[in-house]
């Protein structure tokens, strides 16, 4: 019985990765720095930061462990509570050290290991990178350095919302869908599920989409997408749908079918979906699947057309009308 975590043999720290990365000539320093769920002491801080004056960038490894969260842990400190979090902050001390590191132009990169989503407004909107590594394993240390020195063109994509702030989350005891995921969030996230950034940049197409269908039939859609940098990358390419005329309590929208597909610098490819009558209805209040005449919205893009803080990727969309008499898909 535990947490599912195991204990690798070997572990590749970033550390390790990074020093095997750089020249002889490259100084590489180590900071334990702070404790990471501690107050901040202003002391530590200012000493800290006045022995990294000078360096050309700090890359800080940060966020929370599976000390903190897991099942039934004697754990109580600020944001958690016998492995629960009572908070989807990140640590207060981890922020105010990157704010004092900011303050003195120390270019900042932020690592986060976490096993969960983490609020992070101040890191998004002030530093130049932020990874997010989650909970890597034992060469999670080769991954992240693989990243950082360009070795490796991320294509990751979030599978949650990355919340601003406690307060856009609904009341822990409430049951009610209502707020909850990025099929029924009605606010900004911060970074929105499916979210995710590369070294490459895709362009989308206008959708090729037919003006109408049927109930009980499947429609086709089309995109072109182009990698629009001088960088082979991965894109997952990613298909959503929503019912805006549907008076059934229905998602915003929600992932339907997703493609990843590789494009080289200045390549463009055809990518084709097809949405069948499972993809297109929506479970009544008895739990039946349905399809039913009226507007159906698609988007397609590289990431869910959720609101959001965060810097904007592609998402293009196109409506379809949807004729005839209710289709049970399912019962």
């Amino acid at each position: 019985m535990g947490n599912y975590n195991g204990f690798p043999t070997e572990i590749v720290t970033p550390l390790e990765a990074v020093k095997s990365r750089v020249s002889s000539s490259t100084e590489v320093i180590y900071e334990k720095a702070v404790n990471y769920v501690a107050e901040p002491n202003e002391a530590e801080v200012t000493a800290l930061i006045n022995r990294l004056k000078g360096v050309d960038v700090v890359v800080m490894v940060g966020g929370i462990s599976p000390e903190l969260e897991g099942e039934e842990m004697n754990v109580k400190v600020e944001g958690f509570s016998g492995g629960d979090r009572t908070s989807i902050a990140l640590p207060h001390v981890q922020t105010h050290l990157m704010q004092a590191l900011a303050k003195a132009n120390i270019p900042t990169v932020f690592v986060m290991m976490t096993g969960s989503a983490i609020a992070i407004p101040w890191e998004a909107a002030n530093l130049p990178a932020v990874l997010n590594a989650w909970y890597g394993g034992q060469d999670a240390g080769s991954a992240i350095a693989d990243v950082l020195f360009g070795d490796y063109n991320p294509s990751g994509k979030l599978p949650v919302t990355f919340y601003a702030d406690d307060k856009d989350l609904p009341p822990f005891e409430s049951y009610e869908m209502e707020g909850r995921t990025y099929r029924y969030f009605k606010g900004k996230a911060l970074y929105p599920f499916g979210y995710g950034l590369s070294y490459s940049n895709f362009k989308y197409s206008p959708l090729q989409v037919q003006k109408s269908g049927k109930t009980g039939e499947n429609i086709s859609v089309e995109v072109k997408i182009k990698n629009d940098s001088k960088v082979a990358g991965d894109e997952v390419v990613q298909l959503y749908v929503s019912h805006p005329d549907t008076k059934l309590l229905s998602a915003i929208y929600a992932l339907k079918s997703f493609k990843r597909i590789n494009l080289q610098a200045g390549e463009t490819k055809k990518i084709s979906f097809t949405l069948t009558p499972k993809e297109l209805g929506i479970v009544d209040e008895n739990g039946v699947l349905t399809v039913y005449p009226g507007k159906v919205k698609i988007y397609v893009g590289g990431t869910s057309p959720a609101a959001s803080i965060a810097a904007s990727l592609p998402v293009i969309t196109k409506e379809t009308n949807i004729q005839g008499k209710a289709f049970v898909v399912q019962k």
